[in-house]
């Protein structure tokens, strides 16, 4: 994880406006706690009493422009199915969780960024020949995650007619496929692509992307003056150099084909 250094500008003006996104620890010295994934490697795993991964050093990154030093961050485990909840109950102060931006999503949390854009693909057993897409998951088992709407892309948008197993999170998921209890495992590319790695030989992923997964930073409704500080941090992370850094650390060696273009912002309401 890269450690930078934080500046701040006019001290004078800072003095006026000390605020949670001012210097020296965000203002009021209590540090800030962000939600991440505990299980996706490359993503967000814990390891050792520490998550690593590509969302982890995007939320550090974030939260230093912010005016927090890395050791007044708490992490706190964001599964699927409880991000919402943990942003509206105050849980956590935002969330690098592989949220993806979706219009019912934004009706109940606010949104930065994207800070990353993935695809959704498929992971089958690497001895799998018979599903090549979306299409050949007709009849077959499917798992996804609770609280995704991967699976949902292809039974409702797309219309298919495959068998869900939801399961609590993604590595079960991959357990099921590993013991034959599901065909299939769909959502994005960079996290099958995690697991993958971490099981050289056994998975492959399709490589036949259908839909846009756009990472955003989950925040409680009314941040709209917090996001696009979220943004401005952002978009320093790719002008600098620092998410291409990260991106070929926690997937240089994967075979994973990830993009180094700036995402499109989606705006602060």
């Amino acid at each position: 994880m890269r450690t930078r250094p934080i500046t701040c500008a006019l001290a004078a003006t800072a003095a006026l406006a000390l605020t949670l996104t001012g210097c020296g620890g965000g203002g009021d010295g209590e540090g800030i706690t962000i939600g991440v994934k505990y299980d996706q490697p490359g993503l967000g795993l814990l390891e050792g009493d520490q998550p690593v991964g590509l969302d982890v050093d995007v939320a550090t990154y974030i939260a230093q422009e912010l005016g927090y030093s890395e050791d007044q961050i708490t992490w706190t485990e964001a599964a699927s199915a409880n991000r919402e909840t943990y942003l509206q109950q105050g849980t956590v102060d935002m969330i690098v969780a592989t949220y993806s931006i979706t219009e019912e999503r934004k009706e109940v949390v606010d949104f930065a960024g994207p800070y990353y854009v993935a695809q959704q693909d498929i992971l089958v057993p690497a001895d799998n020949t018979a599903i090549a897409g979306p299409e050949d998951l007709a009849g077959k088992t499917l798992c996804s995650a609770s609280g995704s709407r991967s699976a949902f892309t292809i039974t409702e948008t797309l219309e298919i007619d495959a068998q869900l197993r939801e399961a609590g999170n993604y590595s079960e998921c991959i357990q099921l496929l590993s013991n034959g209890t599901v065909d299939a495992v769909t959502t994005d590319d960079a996290i099958l692509a995690g697991y993958s790695a971490q099981q050289p030989g056994d998975f492959k992923v399709v490589g036949n992307p259908f839909q846009e997964e756009r990472y955003g930073v989950g925040l409680p409704q009314g941040s709209t003056e917090r996001c696009q500080e979220i943004n401005d941090a952002i978009t320093q992370m790719y002008d600098d150099g620092s998410a291409e850094e990260f991106l070929e650390e926690h997937f240089g060696d994967a075979g994973y084909e990830y993009s180094t273009e700036i995402p499109e912002f989606d705006g602060c309401a």
